[in-house]
């Protein structure tokens, strides 16, 4: 299929469905089929197997039954947004009619779109997308790794131990300074 093919627009959510309480978007679903047709047997052995378990286990859906002179199995599905959706199932055994009723069942009912972007948000940043790379020399994309300049640790000339104790010795040559400066004073007053 065609990219060109489906429409393009952003990805809409049911709303909230499933905060409080989830609510099936499946309104209803109609099943025709053919009485005498070949092509509608894998239908009428899902009415016969599984039509009523479907309807008890699922009794918010309203399930229509209708018989049609030679056409083949279809289902249509109506959604509570009001869209719906038909699906040709002939020549199809009870057991893909049985997927095929399941995913209309859990579907929202939203049109199938093309995205027109990987992501989307409904309050968009001013600051742009972030990625490893954002900020990262474009040459780090040519380098083999294990790199020597990339994978050496920088190590600085003086620890912070040694920077204290440097500033401990320039204090005390500070104080003796003063001191000697002290008793030149005094011997020139003498």
């Amino acid at each position: 299929m065609s990219s060109k093919s489906l429409p393009a627009t952003r990805l809409i959510n049911v709303g909230q469905n499933g905060v409080g309480r989830y609510v099936c978007q499946l309104a209803r679903i109609t099943l025709r089929f053919c009485k005498h047709s070949p092509t509608s047997r894998g239908m009428r052995d899902f009415i016969e197997n599984h039509l009523v378990d479907f309807a008890r286990t699922h009794p918010n859906i309203v399930v229509y039954v209708k018989p049609m002179r030679h056409r083949g199995a279809s289902i249509q599905a109506d959604y509570l947004n009001g869209n719906s959706h038909k699906t040709r199932l002939s020549n199809m055994d009870m057991d893909e009619i049985c997927k095929w009723i399941e995913l209309a069942r859990t579907r929202s009912g939203v049109e199938i779109v093309r995205k027109t972007a990987p992501f989307q948000t409904h309050y968009p940043s001013i600051q742009g997308v972030w990625h490893p790379f954002l900020y990262k020399d474009p040459s780090v994309n040519l380098k083999t790794f294990p790199d020597s300049e990339y994978g050496s640790y920088p190590v600085n000339e003086m620890t912070a131990t040694e920077r204290v104790l440097q500033l401990a010795e320039r204090m005390k040559q500070l104080e003796l300074e003063k001191g000697n400066g002290k008793d030149q004073k005094e011997e020139e007053i003498v």
